[in-house]
């Protein structure tokens, strides 16, 4: 989680995810075309890829997932029983925790032992509140046990030696008999956990210590080698640069590359920029605009990056991780400041739309990201207000993506109509699609347009169809969402709009939608 960086000014963008070429002429009837080419299957692409961010930021944690034992709220050995459902439901494959900006500052001996003897710290990132260190390295695990998702730990280098980050490695993953480990017992968990992903400190550009870029290079290879895993493999991700610094990544990749698993890239669409965001509500479709605009630089940001990486890893063995992204907009009225607390619309629902496809057509060298943050901040799955619980149209796009994971990518060729307003210009059609796991076909449709509906003729190339089913996300305004008193006002529906015939598939996206489709 960044704070205080000016976001880079953007005002069109032509390109998105897939191959994209202008099919509108002047007087001619909008209309996408798409070739899905089954015949010539691509990469896996990894469930990871739906991974998910928690940080000790607001209300994310605390209200959000943990409670207490002792809540009225309904709980399961303290987490939310309605979270913990909902966050099954949609299979979250892993959570990203414990930061972010906090966890350049966070010490993991604080969140061990009887909570009532934690110390109470203050969390200077995000708001000025006290942190009582009551869901700490015991209550993460036991969150993502409860999942049934992987655990991708950040370690503190901005402000902790690498003796602390090994210390806590061992702490987790080593088998019965070491001191730490019977540390580990003694605090009520003799079994050692597995941490499949561990980040090497968080932009270490900025919130992790201000670094350059060789000095960062060397600080990664230095912690890097002193964390050890006790039990399995452990994926060890450094940290990227700020947003289209390659220079960056040139430079890790060259210094650290070969004792490094993954690389990471944190990128958020921010209307109005950095220092000037805009509302999550009540906003004009100029601000719809530009939010795609800047939503679909994702695709840019991941080519540049990959290839750099791919000078110095052509095989593609190193992960690229997106371990922050979505939208972020100015804080809901009356919310503290620092808690980053907003709505979440039908815009947003594109946003993740827009991003996961982008995903799929990277998915050689896209294994993981993790959308900010989970629940109660910023593009959040869930939002919760005491004992209520709201699922936003973002959680629905990850619900109708879940073929997704883990399927194999098919290839497309797309050739979309431009959506403009003002100077801001973004193909209005997004499209990806996949084969599952049981060889079911799935294509995943964004319209971009909040105006128009948007004709789409399919050509499928080795996938045979003979009918077609699907569902719908869509709103009747631009900022339509789901609140406490009307927690149903943007759910999936059932979708008509697609038919077969042959090897062609035509659809009709209505505006300002998100459609996924089954063949059978």
């Amino acid at each position: 989680m960044r704070r205080g960086f000016m976001s880079s000014a953007l005002v069109v963008l032509g390109l998105l995810a897939a191959p994209v070429t202008p099919a509108l002429a002047q007087g001619e009837t909008p209309q996408a075309t798409v070739t899905v080419r089954g015949d010539t299957p691509g990469p896996r692409l990894y469930r990871q890829v739906f991974g998910q961010f928690a940080e000790h930021l607001g209300h994310g944690i605390y209200e959000g997932i943990w409670v207490g034992e002792k809540s009225s709220i309904p709980n399961d050995h303290g987490y939310r029983k309605d979270v913990l459902q909902a966050l099954r439901d949609i299979k979250v494959p892993l959570v990203r925790w414990p930061g972010g900006c906090f966890g350049d500052e966070y010490h993991w001996r604080d969140g061990i032992g009887p909570r009532n003897k934690r110390p109470v710290k203050i969390n200077t990132n995000w708001g000025g509140v006290n942190e009582d260190n009551a869901f700490g390295t015991h209550e993460f695990m036991g969150f993502v046990e409860k999942l049934g998702a992987e655990t991708y730990v950040s370690l503190n280098v901005g402000s902790a030696p690498p003796s602390e980050g090994a210390q806590w490695v061992e702490y987790m993953t080593s088998p019965n008999g070491s001191t730490l480990a019977k540390e580990r017992a003694a605090n009520g968990h003799a079994a050692p956990w597995k941490v499949e992903y561990l980040g090497i400190g968080n932009e270490l550009w900025g919130c992790g210590g201000n670094m350059r870029a060789d000095y960062a290079a060397d600080v990664t290879n230095r912690y890097a080698q002193f964390a050890k895993s006790g039990n399995g493999k452990m994926i060890k991700i450094a940290s990227g640069g700020l947003e289209d610094d390659v220079a960056w990544t040139d430079t890790m990749m060259r210094v650290a590359g070969k004792y490094i698993d993954g690389y990471s890239l944190h990128y958020y669409t921010i209307p109005g920029g950095f220092n000037a965001k805009k509302q999550a509500l009540g906003f004009s479709e100029v601000e719809w605009a530009e939010t795609i605009a800047r939503t679909i630089k994702m695709e840019e940001l991941i080519t540049k990056h990959s290839a750099v990486m791919d000078k110095y890893d052509p095989a593609k063995t190193k992960w690229l991780a997106v371990d922050e992204w979505g939208t972020w907009f100015a804080p809901a009225p009356g919310s503290n400041p620092g808690f980053l607390v907003q709505q979440n619309s039908i815009r947003d629902a594109v946003v993740a739309g827009l991003n996961l496809n982008i995903f799929a057509h990277h998915a050689d060298r896209v294994k993981l990201t993790a959308i900010a943050q989970m629940v109660n901040v910023l593009q959040a799955m869930l939002l919760t207000d005491g004992p209520r619980m709201v699922k936003t149209p973002t959680y629905w796009v990850y619900d109708m993506y879940k073929p997704w994971q883990d399927a194999t990518v098919l290839p497309t060729d797309l050739s979309s109509p431009w959506y403009n307003k003002d100077q801001y210009v973004a193909p209005a059609v997004s499209v990806s699609a996949v084969r599952d796991t049981a060889g079911q076909v799935h294509i995943g449709l964004v319209n971009a347009d909040p105006n128009r509906a948007m004709p789409v003729s399919m050509t499928l190339t080795g996938v045979q169809a003979s009918s077609v089913a699907g569902r719908i996300l869509t709103g009747a305004t631009m900022d339509a969402h789901n609140s406490f008193d009307q927690p149903n006002t943007v759910v999936p529906q059932p979708f008509t709009g697609a038919q077969v015939n042959g090897g062609t598939l035509s659809v009709s996206l209505p505006p300002k939608s998100v459609v996924v489709l089954d063949l059978r």
